[in-house]
């Protein structure tokens, strides 16, 4: 039997960029995409993350496992105390959507710069990011620019203008080693990113799909 990965999303915008990275990376694998927008809605409105929203988001994913989940990928990046907590509650790999995107950021240098387009997701991020700093024993720093109004576009289908927002800003991170999108959503800018910047630029659903193939086939081998 196939493989079976459970994606978590949190928003629409999420799963067009890992259903193609999966279909390239690795299209053997069996995917089953959850989706509660609300999530993403509630969370915009919250100045933190809250313990109701943690219950929330475990209960959610907990259901996934239940559908025969050999791995679970959460594809929204503002839930990482969430995530923790589910990675505790359930017994298959569970994985944050951009832990491989900073492995792979930090291999290139210290200073590392992100464009992000979703302004709760940055706490979170930036915290995760220094505490996989700290696990990795490479010094690194990481610099921010939040690229407003971006993801409203993309979510009322303005693709092309959420590209061209995110790219206007990607110069300003252009004396850096390396630059992540900080969502998966944000992985459409890709290209418009690296037509501005001599850099590495960095996405989250390829990396993602990768890594995820790598802890099942090592719990498989275990």
């Amino acid at each position: 039997m196939p493989c079976r990965i459970v994606l978590l999303h949190a928003t629409p915008v999420a799963m067009q960029p890992i259903q193609s990275a999966f279909a390239e990376r690795w299209p053997e694998a069996e995917i089953v995409n959850l989706l509660d927008d609300g999530l993403s809605i509630d969370r915009a409105r919250e100045t933190e993350l809250t313990e109701a929203m943690i219950e929330r988001f475990v209960a959610f994913g907990t259901y996934g496992y239940r559908t025969g989940a050999d791995g679970i990928l959460v594809t929204c990046s503002a839930f990482g105390p969430a995530i923790d907590r589910l990675i505790e509650a359930l017994p298959v790999p569970v994985l944050k959507p951009n832990e491989a995107m900073f492995q792979a950021a930090i291999t290139r240098g210290g200073r590392v710069g992100m464009l992000a387009t979703f302004q709760p997701a940055v706490a979170t991020m930036t915290e995760e990011f220094d505490e996989f700093v700290a696990r990795s024993g490479r010094p690194a720093s990481l610099t921010t620019v939040l690229v407003a109004d971006a993801i409203d576009l993309l979510k009322k289908g303005d693709a092309d203008t959420h590209n061209r927002l995110v790219a206007a800003r990607a110069p300003e991170l252009a004396n850096h080693d390396a630059i992540m999108l900080a969502h998966f959503s944000t992985s459409r800018a890709a290209e418009a990113v690296r037509n501005v910047v001599n850099v590495p630029v960095l996405t989250a659903p390829h990396a993602a799909v990768d890594r995820m193939r790598e802890m099942i086939d090592a719990r498989a081998g275990a």
